[in-house]
């Protein structure tokens, strides 16, 4: 069923964060749709055709990363937002390359992501902000927050190989997870 107002899909495994900014984005009108699985992604994309797509990276342990192929080929109009705890620069990279059209980091401003979900498409010859070098160097923390977050995509977001990739304890491995960065 397609619709001539804009339609939100939000995937989000967290019931309470996918009520809250259902809520948020019905209030400012939009016809929204919450899920909590990938399975019920696709499903509800398929039968609703959305215009805008949140989704989270992290759906019950799984990457979210995993639903933009298939929701850019059921939806391939629709404009995809990937929201996460946990930004970092390879999943951002990654989330674009395959297909996504915005990458924001949580807690996010209603206002930030409906500009995100409404923007129209990046000039690819446009500078972006990772084509501009930081003014100032990242830190060694940020670093190895960087690499580990590359090692952990290449490894399918699979905690107990990434650990092995990078020589460390598993359980050390878990506890630089659940720490933030320090910002730039």
């Amino acid at each position: 069923m397609s619709s001539i107002v804009d339609h939100v899909l939000v995937i989000d495994d967290d019931a309470v964060f996918n009520r809250v900014l259902c809520r948020a984005l019905k209030r400012r009108g939009y016809p929204v749709s919450g899920v909590h699985s990938g399975e019920e992604a696709l499903a509800l994309a398929a039968q609703e055709q959305p215009t805008m797509i949140v989704l989270d990276l992290n759906l019950a342990g799984k990457s979210g990363l995993a639903l933009v192929t298939p929701l850019r080929g059921l939806c391939p109009d629709a404009r995809i937002v990937v929201l996460t705890g946990y930004a970092s620069i390879a999943t951002a990279v990654e989330a674009i390359k395959l297909g996504a059209n915005q990458y924001l980091a949580k807690p996010v401003e209603i206002d930030t992501l409906l500009h995100a979900l409404s923007s129209a498409p990046v000039d690819p010859g446009a500078k972006t902000a990772i084509d501009t070098p930081p003014s100032m160097p990242l830190s060694v923390e940020r670093m190895e927050w960087e690499h580990i977050q590359r090692i952990l995509l290449e490894n399918n977001c699979n905690v107990s190989a990434t650990a092995r990739a990078l020589n460390m304890h598993r359980r050390t491995l878990q506890r630089k997870l659940g720490k933030r960065p320090k910002q730039l």
